[in-house]
């Protein structure tokens, strides 16, 4: 019987409703926010400087940790597998695959097509689906089933079976990246989320360079173990690392604040992830149908947010980089696999930089542009190409300082469409489709592989839209800003922009809020007809 109503618990999930009266609210959660007027120690003020749960009252850093230890943890895993299966066909093309298989001409692009091809069928779907069965079991269930299908390639003897594969790869893993980015922003806040969205990224440059290392260690250690070839044993391997992630997801993912069911967070603090979300403005998830999903392209933010996150998703060059060192012909297989990873510890490092200076600015944009600079300036060099060798080496590096564009641009579409959670699910799920849309079929024109590694036109191509993902940040900064003018929204003491009637505090009493509320309104009501914007700070 409990493992019936698991399953029906799981389709369709009734949100908890709060059971506490205001003034309830003031005393039963006073103990995650003072603590009787708790002060950090010197010591946990300097380790906050670096993750930010290490100077709350010890309840409140206790949840938090919480948070981190499951949530984090599982997605962490994920991700990195994620990325391990994806990227390993590139490490097995260049370490034996090539030869065995027989392998010619544009078949290692449509290894990747087919693969872009599967995502972009399954991105949106996902969404629909996440909105009605519970991301904690839809999204372990896809990780089964990709991770059963990496290992099925080891048995590949031709193209033909790696194709249909790799399409069921991508149809499966479709639906993770999205739906990680908007359960990350459920869960976090805006001081919380920049850095943990970096660490989540951090996870896929990790598990690239990591690709490098265990494609090395398996084809050094275990090429023709049991008969098999070291390339075959990489995907092996990657498979059987993968599934136990799988079933830990079903323990870790906590769905959303108000469906919630994991075991590991108490009721009251089940209540707490509604009220401390709920204080930023933010709005429970609501159902998503198919005239809601269409009202999304009647509005600028599905186009303000995707203009610079497709561009700088279709202009990545990292990938030719093992072609170039292939074609130099001065380095070992081990050492083809190996050199790419300082460029993906360049990416963790950076990541993590950008957003905590992002979190202490309270700004996003501003190193956006950063990381769209170098990401622009290291293709401007690879387009001049004839340039000396150490200069042309650290060109190739360039593009990975601008890594952290993913983790910064969806921090803040969290931040300033938290209105809407099922858009911000659907924001990056639109923007994958269209971006492996393009990247089925721009690879095989501007990056042929029989033209490796000097391409014609392919680094001209990405320089171009290197610099108009720029400007994609500039119009998102324009028009973010107009849309608060004109829907007279207010600023709230975290810096974000919400309706007046949304306007609420934890750590005040629920009557001063009320007045500072109607205070606002009538300020509001004042200046509106003056294209004024209010700026409330509670305190």
């Amino acid at each position: 019987m409990g493992i019936i109503r698991w399953i029906k618990g799981s389709v369709n999930p009734v949100p908890r409703e709060l059971k506490y009266t205001n003034d309830e609210v003031q005393e039963k959660f006073r103990v995650f926010l003072d603590d009787e007027g708790y002060q950090p120690n010197a010591f946990r003020r300097f380790l906050a400087q670096f993750w930010d749960s290490f100077e709350k009252p010890p309840r409140y850093r206790w949840y938090l940790h919480k948070l981190d230890a499951n949530v984090m943890f599982y997605f962490l895993l994920s991700f990195f597998i994620k990325t391990l299966d994806n990227t390993n066909i590139s490490n097995a093309y260049v370490s034996g695959m090539q030869k065995d298989l027989a392998l010619n001409g544009q078949q290692r692009n449509l290894f990747n097509t087919v693969f872009y091809i599967g995502y972009i069928l399954g991105s949106i779907p996902s969404q629909f689906l996440i909105n009605k069965i519970r991301p904690s079991v839809w999204l372990p269930c896809c990780e089964v089933a990709w991770s059963a299908l990496v290992m099925c390639i080891a048995t590949a003897q031709s193209a033909r079976p790696i194709y249909i594969l790799r399409f069921f790869i991508g149809l499966c893993e479709s639906t993770t990246y999205p739906a990680t980015a908007m359960l990350l922003g459920s869960w976090y806040r805006p001081e919380e989320l920049a850095k943990r969205m970096s660490v989540y990224d951090l996870a896929s440059a990790l598990a690239s360079m990591c690709s490098g290392f265990i494609q090395a260690g398996v084809y050094t250690s275990m090429n023709g173990l049991g008969g098999i070839a070291g390339w075959r044993w990489l995907f092996i391997v990657d498979g059987i690392i993968g599934l136990p992630i799988c079933f830990l997801g079903f323990y870790s993912i906590p769905d959303f604040p108000n469906t919630t069911r994991v075991p590991w967070l108490s009721d009251l603090e089940k209540d707490f992830s509604v009220l401390r979300m709920a204080e930023l403005g933010q709005k429970s998830t609501r159902k998503l149908t198919l005239r809601r999903f269409l009202s999304f392209f009647k509005n600028w933010r599905i186009y303000g947010f995707n203009w610079p996150y497709i561009l700088f998703n279709v202009s990545g060059t990292y990938s030719y980089f093992n072609l170039w060192l292939q074609s130099l012909h001065k380095y070992s297989v081990q050492q083809i696999n190996l050199i790419p990873t300082a460029g993906y510890g360049m990416a963790i490092f950076t990541c993590y930089l950008s957003a905590n200076i992002s979190d202490r600015m309270g700004l996003r944009w501003p190193m956006l542009l950063v990381a769209v600079f170098f990401n622009f300036f290291g293709n401007l060099l690879l387009a001049i190409w004839d340039i000396p060798f150490g200069l042309k080496y650290a060109a190739f590096f360039f593009p990975e300082i601008g890594y952290p564009v993913w983790a910064l641009i969806l921090t803040w579409a969290s931040e300033a469409f938290q209105d809407d959670p099922e858009l911000r699910g659907m924001l990056s799920a639109v923007g994958n489709t269209i971006s492996y849309a393009i990247s089925a079929w721009l690879p095989l024109l501007a990056f042929p592989t029989p033209e490796a590694p000097h391409y014609v036109w392919g680094y001209h191509l990405m320089c171009a839209l290197s610099f108009l993902s720029g400007i994609g940040v500039l119009f998102f900064v324009v028009m973010e800003k107009r849309e608060k003018k004109m829907m007279g929204r207010v600023f709230n003491k975290y810096g974000l922009a919400v309706d007046p009637d949304d306007l609420m505090d934890l750590q005040m009493p629920e009557s001063v809020v009320d007045l500072v509320r109607e205070e606002k309104l009538a300020e509001v009501d004042a200046e509106k007809g003056k294209g004024v914007e209010v700026s409330v700070r509670v305190v």
